[in-house]
């Protein structure tokens, strides 16, 4: 009997046929009756699935039975000669395990049971599917599995690109001939192109890159139609929450340019993935409601007797139930115990399992996946390429460690086991059916093994590859420099503002939005903003320049009859990501490296809360310096005591010291806008000139309007812009006696404006004569220190570091002031002639007006006067007493 109520409660739509309903239902339990709820759910299925393939809008299934999505009979014949491609795969593993053993021998260690386990993922995709980039277009972008990299070494080996010699320097990079441990682009820049071990920020990158392809393609930059992202991952590495960040974005925009390939060995580096759970159930259901297609790929043609046989259901609902960590003790145990503990949790197995013999039931529990069979792993990448209108992922099942023996296969330790004995490696030459003589194995070093240069191997190899436009994975940088802009958008910034007030960021976005006008350069600009454009001023370019969407504008904005209303176009310039750093960087950094991912090169401008790019991103700007990525990052609203009411979350006063550490990253905090037009300028120049440099900029800028002067005329300050320092304003040597103390105060960004009005105190009030430095890279001046220092060390005579050269016979003491840490500026003391002393924002920030902060941590006007002072007391140029009488004077 129907529940009219039960079904009113799941469908809020009046039924038009209640009657019609009602058999449909009754239908429904008399099945159940008569032939079991299986076969009950089974005609549920089938039903969705036909209602799916007619196109009727219904809801999604987020999961389904543990079986392969694509059946035996509905698999292509793999095209190529099979037995061909099993020889190329078996040199391949066998290298990939001898170049890691071998390498132990020093200590280094390697990964061999990751490729062990991928190897036909990466084969299969090699010889049918990967193209490359001799052919049209910019061919298709490898995200290479980083534990994986030993097989794509070894197959680089087989084809020529690589020598002997090479294989057996791996991870010894020193002498400069050595092979990265790990994709690494900036160490082997002729075939890595991304950098995939920082485990989560592959994924991520991967699909950023995908859509950088549509919005290149969609703005009339690039035809990358037949461009394919292909990345692949582990089932562990999913556990990063960066791994699945951006699934929505992949599948709410249909980026059918993007496969994942996920290998559910079921092992991460410790033991299961889900020991209690299954790990392809979750992933399936994650990405089907994330819009994605799925096809899962997880049993091998040995299973294919026992689904013909599973009449009940009782296979694939025994599947179903048997937790990951489970089946990984299947793996590894005889026949008797899986009869016992599989086939006979049900008598319907029990009585299949009478029929298969010993061998047939080891077989297809140890070694039978769909990701040890080329045919599968074909049939996959095929759905995979021939779908439209969304990304794809395709759950491949594998046994980690396959065919490196029973002593790896499966077990928890094998990702830490890096060596193989020669007993095993007899038997991984026996079951591979390699022509290597025992003669050659007798040794203590295992050897590489080569069919030889016009062996049918090789010959057949690179037929594929030529097929498939040429060697993969490859990295091609064909020099591409951009016309230098005009002078007009500097000068503009180089007058100053006049009596207008105007913040540093409003300076830069102006910079910004003349420089897209440019005619050669214009269309060449990516903003990328985690949507936080109107806090940057940045609203005046949505009209003009377009918010990237593929779709366009579907709507009609509410602000559509205002000037600056919210547009968003097809060909839109503007990358506005939503609320995500993350997603942020993995756009700039497929903008960044465009110039050798597609030959265009771009320039991407990251606009994001100073608070919320190094100390939330870092891992993803190393990367972006393993891409060799170029373009300007900038942190807005800098500096810890800027941020008026927001509080320690928001204050940045760390993010300088951070970038420090990445070599590189260009860092300059400019406190002027005439200081940003000149950087901005200087880096287009070293990275999109004729000398190109593989860096990236970061600027810091500031929400705080001030008067921005004019570029101060006299030799040395664009050089000391660049350079990092130059003298703002001398002190006022007229208003004071010759024998006044003397002081150099240095500064920069927002600080500038404490240490000009301390410049006046120490002079009107104290008979202080300060000169006053314009900080605008602590950085760059300690990598200019550094790159000295080393040069000492290999016996040379070199030039003093700039800062030590500026500041020689400059008189007084030295006191530097920032928005930032000491530490920031405590990076060049070591190179500064006179005595150093500095102040700065240690701590947490917090919240309260800009005055009240700064006098908290001591770096409002007065208390650099305070400090200044006490320096010069320390040195007997001003009495002790001065400085109590000064602090009491200003309430400190």
């Amino acid at each position: 009997m129907i529940n009219d109520a039960h079904l009113s409660a799941l469908d809020q739509v009046p039924d038009p046929d209640p009657e019609e309903t009602g058999e449909w239902v009754e239908s429904l339990d008399a099945v159940t009756r008569a032939a079991g709820p299986d076969r009950a759910a089974y005609l549920i299925r089938r039903t969705y699935d036909h209602a799916r393939a007619s196109g009727l809008a219904v809801p999604s299934v987020l999961e389904t039975d543990y079986i392969n999505t694509i059946t035996t009979a509905a698999e292509p014949e793999l095209p190529g000669d099979e037995e061909m491609e099993r020889r190329i795969a078996g040199w391949n593993r066998w290298n990939a395990a001898a170049m890691v053993t071998r390498g132990s021998r020093y200590g280094l260690g390697g990964h061999i049971s990751t490729f062990a386990s991928a190897a036909w993922l990466y084969e299969t995709g090699f010889n049918h599917f990967f193209r490359g980039k001799e052919g049209p277009g910019s061919g298709d972008q490898l995200f290479v599995q980083g534990h994986a990299t030993p097989g794509i070494y070894a197959r680089a080996f087989l084809d020529g690109r690589l020598s002997e010699a090479q294989l057996d320097r791996f991870r010894q990079e020193v002498a400069g001939d050595g092979l990265p441990s790990y994709p690494h682009p900036r160490r082997m820049p002729w075939m890595w192109e991304f950098p995939t071990v920082s485990m989560g920020i592959g994924p991520l990158s991967a699909i950023q890159q995908a859509r950088f392809n549509r919005y290149l393609h969609h703005r009339g930059l690039k035809d990358t139609a037949e461009s394919r992202v292909w990345a692949f991952l582990g089932d562990g590495e999913m556990d990063e929450p960066e791994s699945t960040t951006a699934l929505g974005l992949a599948g709410r925009e249909g980026l059918d340019n993007l496969t994942f390939v996920i290998n559910c060995n079921l092992q991460r580096l410790d033991g299961p993935v889900r020991a209690n759970y299954k790990i392809v159930q979750e992933l399936e259901a994650k990405f089907r409601a994330a819009g994605w297609n799925v096809v899962k790929s997880l049993w091998g043609s040995a299973w294919d007797a026992l689904f013909a046989a599973d009449t009940t259901g009782a296979l694939v609902r025994r599947l179903g139930e048997v937790p990951d960590g489970q089946f990984q003790t299947y793996a590894t145990r005889d026949a008797a115990y899986i009869r016992e503990h599989f086939f006979g949790a049900d008598p319907a197995l029990a009585r299949m399992a009478q029929h298969l013999t010993d061998q047939q039931i080891t077989e297809c529990f140890h070694t039978s996946r769909a990701g040890h069979e080329p045919r599968k792993v074909y049939a996959a990448y095929r759905a995979a390429t021939e779908h439209r209108g969304a990304p794809t992922v395709i759950l491949v099942q594998t046994v980690k460690g396959w065919t490196l023996g029973p002593g790896f296969e499966s077990r928890n330790a094998n990702h830490q086991m890096k060596k193989l004995t020669g007993a095993e490696f007899r038997a991984m030459r026996d079951l591979l059916e390699l022509p290597i003589p025992d003669s050659a194995l007798d040794v203590d070093l295992v050897p590489f093994a080569h069919p030889g240069a016009d062996s049918p191997e090789v010959r057949y190899l690179q037929e594929r590859r030529a097929e498939l436009g040429g060697p993969a994975p490859a990295r091609r940088v064909h020099p591409v420099a951009l016309p230098e802009p005009s002078a007009r958008p500097f000068d503009s910034l180089a007058k100053g503002s006049g009596e207008q007030e105007i913040a540093t960021t409003t300076a830069l976005v102006r910079l910004l939005k003349d420089l897209m006008r440019e005619k050669e350069t214009g269309r060449r600009w990516v903003p990328i903003v985690p949507d936080e454009a109107r806090t940057f001023g940045m609203e005046s370019l949505f009209p003009s320049a377009g918010i990237y969407s593929p779709l366009g504008q579907t709507y009609d904005p509410v602000d559509r009859d205002m000037l600056l209303y919210y547009k968003e176009a097809q060909n839109g310039q503007i990358l506005n990501e939503g609320i995500s750093e993350a997603g942020s960087m993995a756009a700039f950094t497929a903008a960044a490296t465009s110039y050798a991912t597609h030959g265009e090169p771009m320039i991407p401008l990251y606009i994001f809360y100073a608070m919320f790019g190094w100390q939330r991103t870092a891992d993803q700007m190393w990367a972006l310096a393993d891409q060799l990525g170029r373009g300007f990052l900038v942190g807005a609203t800098a500096g810890r005591t800027t941020m008026t009411g927001e509080g320690l979350q928001h204050a940045d006063g760390h993010s300088h010291l951070i970038a420090s550490t990445n070599p590189a990253a260009i860092s300059y905090d400019p406190a002027f806008a005439y200081e940003i037009g000149v950087i901005v300028r200087e880096g287009l120049r070293r990275m999109y000139g004729p000398d190109a440099e593989d860096v990236f900029y970061y600027l810091t800028v500031y929400n705080e309007p001030k008067v921005q002067p004019a570029m101060p005329a006299g030799p040395g300050v664009e050089e000391g812009i660049i350079k990092g320092m130059y003298r703002f304003r001398g002190a006022d040597e007229a208003a004071l006696p010759s024998d006044a103390p003397r002081l150099q105060l240095l500064s920069s960004g927002t600080a500038i404006h404490w240490a000009m009005e301390a410049q006046r105190l120490l002079s009107e009030e104290w008979g202080v004569a300060a000169d006053l430095w314009s900080v605008t890279s602590w950085s760059e001046l300690r990598r200019d220190g550094l790159a000295h220092d080393a040069a000492r060390l290999r016996g040379e005579d070199p030039q003093a570091p700039y800062v030590t050269r500026v500041l020689e016979g400059a008189p007084g003491p030295v006191m530097a002031v920032s928005d930032w840490m000491r530490s920031v500026p405590d990076q060049i003391s070591h190179w500064v002639p006179q005595e150093w002393h500095s102040i700065g924002t240690d701590g947490f920030g917090l919240s309260d007006t800009r005055e009240a902060v700064r006098r908290h941590f001591g770096v409002d006007p007065q208390s650099v006067v305070v400090a200044a002072l006490a320096a010069l007391a320390e040195r007997g140029d001003v009495k002790r007493e001065t400085v109590q009488e000064a602090r009491t004077r200003y309430g400190l």
